[in-house]
């Protein structure tokens, strides 16, 4: 199979790579390095099925010929990170518009099908409050949005060009939205929460959990994540649909702090830090996000190998090899 990645070098996009050559598959990336590190793939430059070019999806002049080549297309190229989406917001709406846009116009005028996975987000169910996240629940978009929402309308957005170019061009593509995916080679550089907890834990330093603590997660290993993509890309059935991938089990942001120091042997305290301050501007935080996953189980029997500890633990070990923490 012939894989394009586009933002390929980021941290869910590197993980499909290595995914896809242990298959035996040949994988193109394509990624500006904005956010994700040539760090994540350097290890697969001199492969013989692995390709690298450094470049925008948004203006790569190569885009169509290597999408004439493609089996399967993984969308993963947007501007992402709290941090990141809050500095710039114009960016993040009109980088990760275009970009999806493009890639389906290209796809449609290659003259051949190759299947497309769009990556999403459970940003794009806003601050709902119901136990579980489906599918095909309403969305809620909060009136004059702050630049938080930019990032779920771009989603969105990319959201209905999918399902549009599938219903109008036959084009085989899946939405999916991605709920806390954490694993190695994610940075807490743009507000990611866990390599920062395993950073500032393993240095002894305060573990800062923003707001309250109180608010939940559902975290996924990404070792378990590109699994799942695989399988739904593959599925004929899941053409056309918006599918949630992750698992259930939510973690409080204050409990996963406190895990992590348990877990190191640390002796760092948490400190709380007001939304304002943290983030320099006036943030409305989700209380809890966990999925509801009837329709990836109808699609896939693959279930999650990794717990969150496991998952702890990994990252943890592989921090204290590379910076010789104790």
């Amino acid at each position: 199979m012939h894989v394009l990645i586009t933002g390929g070098a980021g941290f869910i996009g590197s993980h499909l790579v290595d995914h896809h050559l242990r298959k035996g598959d040949r994988v193109h990336v394509v990624d500006n390095l904005s956010t994700g590190s040539l760090d994540n793939i350097s290890q697969h430059l001199t492969h013989p099925e692995f390709r690298f070019t450094e470049d925008d999806i948004v203006t790569w002049p190569d885009l169509n010929e290597v999408v004439s080549w493609a089996d399967r297309i993984y969308h993963m190229a947007a501007v992402v990170g709290v941090f990141r989406v809050l500095e710039r917001p114009i960016d993040v709406m009109a980088t990760n518009i275009a970009g999806c846009e493009r890639l389906l116009r290209a796809v449609h005028r290659c003259g051949w099908k190759p299947e497309v996975l769009i990556a999403s987000s459970s940003e794009v169910y806003g601050p709902r409050t119901d136990e579980r996240l489906r599918e095909d629940m309403d969305l809620i978009i909060q009136p004059e949005a702050p630049p938080r929402w930019n990032y779920a309308i771009s989603k969105l957005a990319d959201e209905a060009f999918a399902l549009s170019y599938a219903r109008v061009h036959d084009i085989p593509v899946t939405v999916v939205r991605l709920f806390n995916t954490v694993g190695p080679r994610q940075t807490g550089r743009y507000g990611m929460v866990v390599p920062r907890f395993v950073r500032q834990s393993l240095a002894g330093d305060v573990l800062t959990v923003f707001g309250d603590g109180k608010q939940s997660r559902a975290f996924t290993d990404v070792r378990d994540t590109v699994v799942m993509l695989d399988e739904v890309a593959a599925k004929a059935n899941a053409r056309g649909l918006i599918v949630n991938v992750g698992r259930e089990g939510e973690t409080s942001i204050e409990s996963l702090a406190h895990r992590v120091i348990e877990r190191t042997g640390s002796d760092s305290e948490v400190e709380y830090v007001p939304y304002e301050i943290a983030y320099g501007q006036e943030y409305v935080d989700i209380p809890h996000r966990c999925p509801d996953l009837t329709r990836l189980h109808s699609l896939t029997e693959f279930r999650p190998k990794w717990t969150l500890d496991a998952t702890l633990d990994d990252l943890i070990a592989r921090a204290r090899r590379t910076h010789g923490a104790s």
